[in-house]
């Protein structure tokens, strides 16, 4: 199905080949998982059908195993990884890459080697057929979702006052990989009272006070896909105005959450739950879209904002994460990760709010 799609998009556009350079787009075409740091690890297509990989020596092994009737080709440190793919595949004088990705050097590169001077740009084409969640790709990140849901219970398990939000943070991660969770979805965000007024402040030696809310954002990886959770735990009796903005987060959460269904849009679903938080007074306090998409990439297409609107389809799958963070007094951000259906949606994060 993806082989036909690139192929369809190779002949409606009348190119000799594809060159796909992103890593995870690498692994979801070719079922090879490789972190190349900073060496060239590339993907081609060509017209004709021939598949080909690009890879460090050092992974040619590892990508063999992996695939299936994929050519690979392996190059040391010192030699031209361009010039051996080149001679492999021949020159594509005309040919698609995905700019978003690419370095301008390399895409400089690539124009010399491969004496290309139609250069179109894919970026879509593969963020297009990752956006649309197969049935095992739904089962492997709601897995995640649960392993998640379990790092909440841990936190939880733990709060205790004078707890600092690194201390937090290695418990849950370190007690996770006892359920054979190895690679978190970013770096752990634990954070405590006024701190959390900071969206994507850093964990730091701050100790846990008796009443006020607990900041928790984390992920877990299963299977290569990820899940994405938010919730605020209530550490002894926080304060009214506290709760008051807690209660209107939920609201927007909830509501957005279940206006979720085929048709409608993600500009619609930004609006209701921005519209619960603007009336209630507190729209400036609201400085980030309400979501984004969830698969092999913690953060992908589609973006779930008030720029974007593009239909909710079936086999969608992205977070819902309305906040509100008032500098030096409350943050408080509720998120959940949520498949389009049929007839409307699962929600994927099932921790209690």
């Amino acid at each position: 199905m993806k082989k036909d799609k690139m192929l369809e998009y190779i002949r409606t556009n009348n190119i000799d080949g594809i060159l796909i350079s992103t890593p995870k787009n690498i692994q979801y075409i070719t079922n090879f998982e490789c972190d190349p740091h900073e060496r060239l690890l590339m993907y081609i297509l060509r017209k004709d059908g021939k598949e080909f990989i690009l890879c460090p020596e050092l992974e040619k092994n590892s990508a063999k195993n992996s695939t299936n009737n994929i050519e690979i080709i392996g190059y040391m440190d010192t030699e031209n990884g361009f010039e051996k793919l080149m001679k492999a595949t021949s020159y594509l004088e005309n040919l698609a890459v995905e700019k978003e990705h690419l370095t301008v050097k390399r895409f400089e590169i690539i124009q010399e080697v491969f004496k290309s001077n139609n250069i179109l740009d894919c970026s879509s084409l593969i963020k297009n057929l990752r956006k649309y969640k197969s049935k095992e790709e739904i089962e492997f990140l709601q897995t995640a979702a649960k392993f998640a849901d379990k790092c909440i219970e841990i936190a939880k398990d733990n709060l205790r006052v004078g707890i600092t939000e690194l201390e937090l943070k290695a418990i849950i991660e370190n007690e996770i990989q006892k359920f054979g969770i190895n690679k978190m979805s970013f770096d752990t965000i634990v954070l405590f009272g006024d701190g959390a007024a900071n969206p994507h402040g850093l964990s730091s030696s701050r100790k846990l006070k008796e009443n006020e809310y607990v900041l928790l954002d984390l992920g877990c990886y299963y299977k290569d896909y990820a899940s994405d959770i938010t919730r605020c735990l209530e550490f002894g009796r926080v304060s009214e105005f506290d709760k008051s903005i807690y209660d209107i987060v939920l609201k927007a959460n909830t509501e957005a959450i279940k206006a979720v269904k085929p048709g409608v849009t993600f500009a619609s679903l930004d609006k209701i739950a921005r519209d619960i938080i603007t009336d209630a007074g507190y729209g400036q306090y609201f400085t980030h879209r309400l979501g984004h998409g969830l698969g092999m990439d913690c953060h992908e297409y589609p973006d779930v904002s008030q720029s974007c609107n593009d239909i909710l389809e079936e086999g969608m799958v992205f977070t819902i994460e309305p906040g509100i963070y008032i500098p030096d007094k409350v943050g408080i951000r509720i998120e959940d990760d949520i498949v389009v259906t049929q007839n409307g949606y699962i929600q994927l994060t099932q921790y209690k709010k």
